[in-house]
């Protein structure tokens, strides 16, 4: 599976996400990523498969059937889709680099608990992890952020 970075920014071990359903991995494995610009693109090739009523949340299916949830900031859902405008529709086919959602960076920083972005892999196969290759600060669209072992 090739995995192209959603955002440009600072990727962290979900271990350091402020919410603890993420950084205990409640959800699934995978890592987070503090977003420097406004524009959330698809990682994979695949489908959009849900799309929050709230705007602040993805779920996509890869070709090979993984499922990931990005989720956009902490706290979030309590801006009820103010500062995040969609720029696709569940059921849309995706490749790295589509345009997902475009955001108010400043809104979103003023008015939630943190920018910080998980994205985790909620249907891996048993005994399959994320290993993060790259910390740091990143360039959207990067490949070898991420490997799945």
């Amino acid at each position: 599976m090739e995995f192209s970075l959603p955002f440009e920014g600072v990727v962290m071990p979900l271990e350091k996400v402020p919410d603890q359903v993420f950084s205990d991995k409640l959800m699934g494995d995978g890592f987070a990523i503090e977003p420097v610009n406004n524009a959330l693109h698809s990682p994979i090739s695949g489908e959009v498969i849900s799309i929050f009523p709230t705007k602040h949340a993805f779920g996509l299916k890869t070709d090979t059937g993984l499922e990931l949830l990005i989720h956009v900031g902490i706290d979030t859902v309590e801006l009820k889709g103010e500062g995040f405008t969609t720029l696709v529709n569940e059921g849309e086919r995706i490749e790295p680099g589509t345009p997902l959602l475009q955001i108010d960076l400043d809104y979103v920083k003023k008015n939630a608990t943190s920018l910080v972005t998980p994205v985790v892999f909620t249907n891996l196969p048993e005994g399959k992890e994320v290993e993060i290759r790259k910390t740091g600060y990143q360039k959207q669209g990067a490949k070898g952020v991420i490997k799945l072992l």
